[in-house]
């Protein structure tokens, strides 16, 4: 019967993936099918924690991440949770080794977010390493399987596309980080003073994490290629959207990328897969 109960919590961490995510939900269909599940009980458990700081004001956080944190150690630790994305993702971890410190540091950089922090360049670098670059070492490790040698190879570049992505999500959501839940995660930027000069700099970070994140896609195993070339594609129209944007009307609206366009991205990049030419 724990089969049963195993199925319905994948099911739960896909569909929650679906609701939250249409960009990152088309990547995945595009992983190869034996590591499309295990990426939705990562990014299940990811969106659980993540919703806990930036929606349920009504409650005590504090107290439900703490809860959530030892509900996620409880779960690895017996092999089964009442929390059906929590038994999902402890069966990934096992099954792919992921390791404590990688859960423990992404569960640190959302605790950051419960607190107003004056981000300097030092914990500015460690939130992005739990709220992102961890992340992407989780999806690498179930790419490679177990291949520690090739996850030494490739960790470094999976780290700048992680930063990469978390980077330009701070630029797109500027306006509801800043005015409704009062963050601010650019080191050293007075967000009252924000500008096109102050943005041009950013971005130039961003180019730097992209390129390298690029060059690691290359060397991916084919099976997690494309669905993370999927991804790429979607963040750079998203970066280039933003560029083409001025900083004033960013502080004043979110940048999207409309669905039908991100289906449009989607095609042209399976064309260029095809052709072998990314």
């Amino acid at each position: 019967m724990k089969l049963l109960f195993d199925n319905l919590s994948k099911e739960i961490s896909k569909k929650t993936t679906r609701a939250y995510s249409t960009s990152f939900s088309m990547g995945i269909r595009f992983l190869s099918k034996d590591i499309q599940q295990p990426i939705y009980n990562v990014y299940g458990f990811v969106r659980l924690a993540d919703e806990i700081v930036d929606s349920f004001h009504d409650f005590e956080k504090c107290r439900l991440l703490e809860e959530f944190r030892v509900s996620t150690q409880l779960a690895i630790d017996r092999k089964i949770s009442l929390n059906p994305i929590l038994n999902s993702f402890q069966e990934t971890v096992h099954r792919y080794n992921i390791t404590p410190d990688l859960i423990e540091t992404f569960l640190d950089s959302m605790e950051m977010d419960l607190n107003k922090v004056e981000y300097t360049q030092e914990n500015y670098e460690k939130y992005i390493l739990g709220s992102a670059e961890v992340v992407g070492l989780m999806c690498l490790k179930i790419f490679l399987n177990g291949d520690q040698k090739e996850y030494e190879r490739l960790k470094s570049d999976a780290m700048s596309l992680g930063s990469a992505f978390q980077k330009i999500n701070f630029l797109r959501d500027l306006q509801a980080d800043f005015k409704d839940l009062d963050r601010t995660y650019f080191p050293n930027v007075d967000m009252s003073k924000f500008n096109d000069v102050i943005k041009k700099e950013i971005e130039k970070d961003i180019e730097i994490d992209f390129a390298k994140g690029l060059e690691g896609i290359k060397k991916l195993p084919k099976k997690a290629r494309f669905g993370t070339y999927m991804a790429y594609i979607y963040y750079y129209k998203l970066f280039v959207k933003i560029k083409n944007t001025k900083a004033e009307s960013i502080l004043n609206e979110r940048v999207r990328i409309p669905n039908n366009k991100k289906y449009m991205l989607f095609f042209s990049s399976f064309l260029r897969h095809k052709l072998n030419i990314i």
